[in-house]
């Protein structure tokens, strides 16, 4: 379906945005979308009905950007820590504008300061990632969490 090269370099992006969002590198984050990349996540059972009820959602790097101002500068929370274990990518499709159609399985933990680390979101990406000058990108990045029963707030990106 896709080459070598593709595929290590698919792989490469997903290990890339999870080293990035676990070491709050936020600054990196909209970097792995397009201009007009959309992030969204979603709870399992409103994906499946296909209600467009999304807990975050954000359009474009500029909307990307914002949410990174947010986590630095207004968004007030207990730190933690998180740390991403992301499945390898797996390739539906690629479209015939050469768009990959990709899914992996994630799970992430999170630590606070002053207690044991804990499974903090589970679910998959259901991704839609193109080819960039500067490389592979995301152009769509839905995270489909599995529980409905979420933390009272998410800070950082999944």
């Amino acid at each position: 379906m896709i080459d070598f090269e593709t595929h290590l370099a698919l792989t490469q992006l997903y290990a890339d945005y999870a080293s990035a969002v676990d070491s709050g590198d936020w600054d990196r984050w909209p970097g792995f979308f397009t201009p007009d990349g959309v992030y969204r996540l979603i709870p399992r059972e409103n994906h499946e009905r296909g209600f467009p009820l999304a807990t975050l959602a954000f359009d474009s790097q500029a909307m990307l950007r914002d949410r990174v101002y947010g986590i630095r500068e207004t968004l007030f929370h207990d730190p933690y820590y998180q740390r991403h274990v992301v499945g390898a990518p797996r390739v539906h499709r690629v479209d015939e504008a050469g768009a990959l159609h990709c899914e992996a399985n994630y799970a992430v933990f999170r630590t606070k300061l002053d207690g044991p680390s804990t499974v903090f979101n589970v679910g998959r990406y259901l991704d839609t990632v193109v080819r960039m000058p500067e490389g592979l990108k995301f152009a769509q990045r839905l995270c489909v969490y599995d529980s409905e029963m979420i933390p009272n707030s998410i800070i950082y990106p999944i």
